[in-house]
């Protein structure tokens, strides 16, 4: 789990970065310099077309910042399962349910290579972390996923409002990544102020989420209750 949390500061470092870039050109307290053919550079400020632009691919970054966390969480769940050499028969029921759906999507043929001690290779030999999530990653899906593996999905609702602007990040990526929508159109709806508050929200959103889903690991709340069988 300290993988993950350390991937996603560097991921969430260059999304601040990004912002921090974006802003200092829509202030104009960067200024951008464009030389001519004779090497000369003339200051220019930012059009408001590319300013649009540049927004919107800013949903694209917290998008991609959001489903690459729970993705790398999920799979630190499973991680930690091999590691800690859990057998299928001490998982709480909950989890034993998600094993046994990824074995049910999983042809023998693929698998059997895995699994020599089948009560505990069955666990990570049936996980897909590219199955996990296709563009569908909000706050609603973490709190089903939190609630199928008993980790909690409480935040500080001052700080992230709860998650509440995950969806309209997966949405305006959506929209972007499917055609729906042209960058200028996502690019006009939020002020550079707004996309801020959005970004610092859903950062410590997902923050808050990983420290949850490590107390979850470090608890071993994914062993059933009062099973003390190794």
């Amino acid at each position: 789990m300290n993988t993950v949390l350390l991937d996603f500061n560097t991921r969430a470092n260059e999304v601040n970065d990004y912002f921090i870039f974006l802003e200092g050109l829509i202030k104009q307290t960067t200024k951008l310099a464009v030389a001519d053919s004779a090497g000369n550079d003339t200051i220019q400020s930012l059009n408001s077309e590319l300013a649009k632009t540049l927004k919107a691919n800013g949903f694209l970054l917290l998008y991609n910042l959001v489903e690459s966390t729970m993705r790398n969480a999920i799979e630190a769940i499973f991680d930690e399962l091999k590691a800690q050499a859990i057998s299928f028969d001490r998982l709480k029921p909950e989890i034993k349910m998600i094993v046994l759906q990824n074995l049910k999507n999983r042809s023998p043929k693929k698998i059997h290579l895995q699994i020599n001690q089948i009560s505990t290779d069955i666990i990570t030999a049936t996980f897909e972390r590219e199955e996990l999530f296709s563009g569908n990653v909000d706050a609603k899906l973490i709190k089903e996923i939190a609630e199928k593996y008993g980790f909690s999905c409480k935040t500080k609702a001052e700080q992230t409002k709860n998650g509440q602007n995950l969806v309209v990040v997966k949405r305006n990526r959506n929209d972007l990544a499917h055609g729906v929508k042209s960058f200028e159109d996502v690019g006009r709806d939020k002020s550079i102020q707004q996309l801020l508050e959005i970004k610092n929200e859903v950062i410590e959103y997902l923050r808050q989420i990983l420290e949850n889903i490590k107390t979850y690991l470090d608890n071993q709340e994914y062993l059933e209750v009062n099973t003390n069988n190794p």
